[in-house]
């Protein structure tokens, strides 16, 4: 029984970028067309003023691991772990801090969808949303389109000053800050949401003929991000888990209602992927709705694990079953 490895979060950016994680999340979902990877459906619980637990995961039949990702989302932070498993076995493998790498999943997911369903020579990307998932999405859609510049919104101005300012340190491109949402996405060929808004803020008024979205933020019933006249333009609407966006997109569940026949018009990510559909002329607005999947936070995970064990990081620990300890008989006296 081998000693499981603890990788940390400074590991996880060591081993891998953005533009591996693309490709590392695109073996998990050809898997997942295959059928030799499924998801464990998103379970969720909220509290207090947007608290919330949640729990993903999936099987890795075929490469022979399992596992989960669970975290609690409150007003003061996260520490999101993946549990890594061997599926044969039941072998506990890794602990891998999951904040990063959960970075690099939801923007490795758009990037997925915007390799494939975004103009191909689109020079332009609008972001609305400065929060800790802002970055990746950015970097994501550099490493898969052209893009020479960036239009920012967020409504808190020193957030979306800073922001701009990091865009250009890090990724020397040209970038300005927005002064409203219609002016970040005006003529925006791909545009991405990435926000805690309860309510929607992006109209099919604001977006011209052949965008791009991806909806990132609305990820539980208590959020939206997307008017249903954007959905109601598309032409092109996946969802990278479709029962996850059945249970928890209130966007999708109000739009598609309850009538199976409807969500036919939604498409997963990997069946996206596995079929080679790209953009077309005759697109209108294509959406992706990202909402998180065991699949990709263990493509990731499984990628990582290989890695560390190959290059000597992450640190090991004694197996839980070593140090589990025999429990003590209590006789019942009838006392």
């Amino acid at each position: 029984m081998s000693e499981p490895l603890w990788i940390t979060e400074q590991d996880v950016v060591a081993m891998m970028d953005i533009a591996e994680a693309i490709e590392a999340l695109e073996k998990g979902l050809l898997a997942e067309s295959r059928g030799v990877a499924s998801n464990m459906v998103k379970t969720h619980v909220e509290w207090g003023s947007g608290s919330t637990l949640h729990a993903i995961g999936a099987i890795f039949g075929e490469a022979g691991f399992c596992g989960t990702k669970t975290w609690a989302h409150t007003e003061r932070g996260a520490t999101p772990l993946l549990i890594l498993f061997d599926s044969n076995t039941g072998e506990l493998k890794a602990i891998i801090e999951a904040f990063a790498l959960g970075q690099m999943r939801t923007g490795g997911a758009s990037g997925v969808a915007t390799r494939r369903l975004a103009a191909e020579n689109a020079q332009e990307f609008a972001i609305i949303g400065t929060g800790k998932q802002a970055i990746t999405q950015l970097a994501a859609v550099l490493a898969v389109r052209p893009v020479r510049r960036v239009r920012v919104f967020g409504r808190d101005e020193g957030r979306r000053q800073a922001f701009v300012q990091r865009v250009v340190a890090e990724f020397r491109i040209d970038t300005v800050a927005a002064a409203s949402i219609e002016e970040a996405v005006r003529h925006a060929p791909i545009v991405t949401v990435v926000t805690r808004a309860t309510q929607p803020i992006l109209t099919a008024a604001m977006l011209d003929r052949g965008a791009h979205i991806n909806a990132v933020g609305a990820i539980v019933p208590s959020r939206a991000e997307l008017a249903a006249d954007v959905l109601a333009r598309s032409t092109a609407t996946v969802a990278d888990s479709v029962p996850q966006a059945q249970k928890l997109s209130r966007e999708l569940m109000d739009f598609f209602g309850p009538d199976p026949e409807k969500w036919k018009n939604v498409q997963s990510l990997a069946n996206l992927l596995a079929s080679g559909r790209k953009r077309e002329a005759s697109d209108d607005l294509t959406v992706f709705k990202a909402l998180g999947m065991g699949i990709s936070d263990l493509a990731l995970g499984i990628e990582l694990y290989r890695k560390a064990a190959a290059q000597g990081l992450g640190r090991s620990f004694p197996h839980p079953k070593k140090m589990a300890p025999r429990l003590r008989a209590t006789q019942n006296t009838g006392a």
